[in-house]
């Protein structure tokens, strides 16, 4: 299926300046794909966040695998990443990396009590998991843990959010960050 888009040149004076500034080295690493797919997500996320943008990492990583096996068809997900904050918004980036969208019912989220930064993705009879390496997990959970006691719940908090989202964003790649199985 092919989107709506043929190019995604969005000129650079149109993003904030902190993503401005990490364009060029993220599509130079990681190609246009997934710049698209993180700014798309984090739009309608309504932040630049941590979950998120890893959810768009994790879903074009599901697609690109599927891509390499032949599959053509649409992907659908069951993510364990529950429906409750932060990790839940891992979910928003799922849906735009995978195209496995809420309206096509082609994701579900796994009623499991325990939550985790994992998904299960299937496509023509085929399927694999991604979970976001237990090394990655620790960093974030470490991360957010110190920006809750520094900050509270407050504006400077989110501006941190926003920060780390853009250094794992510029740093962390989607081939080296995800256990597949």
């Amino acid at each position: 299926m092919v989107g709506v888009l043929k190019t995604f040149d969005i000129p650079s004076e149109l993003y904030a300046d902190d993503v401005k500034n990490i364009a060029g080295l993220c599509i130079g690493k990681y190609g246009l794909r997934e710049w698209k797919a993180v700014v798309l997500t984090n739009e309608i996320h309504g932040h630049l966040g941590i979950y998120s943008t890893v959810g768009a990492k994790m879903g074009l990583r599901a697609r690109e695998l599927f891509e390499e096996a032949g599959c053509k068809g649409e992907i659908s997900a069951v993510s364990f990443a529950a429906l409750r904050p932060p990790v839940s918004c891992l979910n928003d980036g799922l849906q735009v990396g995978s195209g496995a969208s809420l309206g096509h019912g082609l994701i579900s989220v796994s009623d499991e009590p325990e939550k985790r930064v994992e998904a299960r993705f299937s496509c023509e009879g085929k399927s694999l998991t991604l979970s976001l390496k237990p090394e990655y997990s620790a960093i974030i959970r470490a991360d957010i843990r110190e920006g809750v006691e520094r900050y509270g719940h407050s504006p400077a908090y989110w501006q941190y959010i926003r920060n780390l989202a853009l250094r794992y964003w510029s740093t962390w790649a989607r081939w080296e960050i995800f256990d597949c199985r």
